[in-house]
């Protein structure tokens, strides 16, 4: 996402999209997500972010309903976890697709109204538009006829996204949705992204930049739990990133967030390790990104 500041401001009168309360989660006996409590607005983009098998593809499967609580409670559009499914469109990160089998864009999108419309439901014409607005959105509407398999990999992250924004829905889910993409697909995601803030829509997004997630409205940053949420600046403080990360990070004269890392000290004859950026930088905020 392109980093600017947020442009959601929560008040008293903001709704939940999603709160959690000692919330935990299980795969195949093997704790995923020690016990977190949380709250995600509606009407905004949340960014989760934390370390690799942190647990932020286990909380989005909690929030589409697709994994259930082990202990604790979650409330999704205010229902229970799981009750239902209804307005939650979920982009996973990589989807496997048959490159044998002749589908064509435009039937991936229009695979999207099936949640609402069926199988085997006539479309109406309403679904139509819907298609068509979420292929014109993602700029893939000039491919609408081309096989899935024929297309780049930032091309078919856009299919897919295109899929879950026809979706009815008020809950967008997607797993990192701009890791190594083109400019023009990461520019295209990032619009609908933007776009989808407000309306009654919300979207929580996964993401490991750090300045991805200081260009959100929310932030929840995790470590096998939750270690903070909340505004990012807040949420996203140095002392909580070295928390989740296991590592020191201090904020310099002029404003960076660097690693500390002493298992990276500067030797003499090779290039110094300690001062590595953490990709920060919103205008007017005293973050800067290198």
């Amino acid at each position: 996402m392109s980093v600017r500041p947020p442009a959601h401001t929560l008040s008293d009168s903001d709704t939940w999209a999603a709160i959690g309360n000692d919330l935990e989660a299980a795969i195949d006996g093997n704790l995923a997500l020690a016990a977190s409590s949380f709250q995600l607005p509606s009407g905004a983009i949340t960014a989760v972010i934390g370390p690799n098998g942190s647990g932020k593809s286990t909380l989005l499967n909690l929030l589409a309903g697709l994994l259930r609580p082990t202990a604790g409670t979650l409330e999704v559009l205010g229902r229970p976890s799981g009750s239902s499914t209804d307005h939650i469109a979920y982009v996973l990160q990589a989807t496997n697709v048959n490159d044998t089998l002749p589908i064509s864009v435009r039937e991936v999108v229009t695979m999207g109204r099936y949640s609402s419309r069926g199988l085997v439901g006539r479309l109406s014409a309403d679904d139509r538009a819907a298609v068509q607005t979420a292929m014109d959105a993602l700029g893939i509407a000039d491919l609408a006829r081309r096989s899935l398999h024929e297309l780049s990999g930032g091309q078919r992250q856009r299919v897919f996204v295109a899929q879950g924004l026809a979706q009815d829905h008020r809950l967008l889910l997607l797993d990192e949705p701009l890791m190594g993409l083109d400019l023009v697909s990461s520019a295209a995601i990032e619009r609908v992204i933007t776009d989808e803030r407000g309306d009654d829509r919300t979207v929580v997004l996964t993401t490991h930049d750090v300045s991805q997630a200081l260009a959100a409205d929310w932030a929840v940053l995790m470590a096998g739990r939750v270690i903070a949420f909340g505004p990012p600046l807040e949420a996203l403080s140095p002392e909580n990133l070295a928390l989740a990360y296991g590592i020191k990070v201090v904020q310099a004269a002029d404003g960076r967030f660097v690693v500390d890392d002493p298992a990276h000290a500067a030797v003499a004859g090779r290039h110094v390790h300690l001062d590595r950026s953490l990709h920060l930088e919103i205008p007017g905020s005293g973050l800067h990104r290198e």
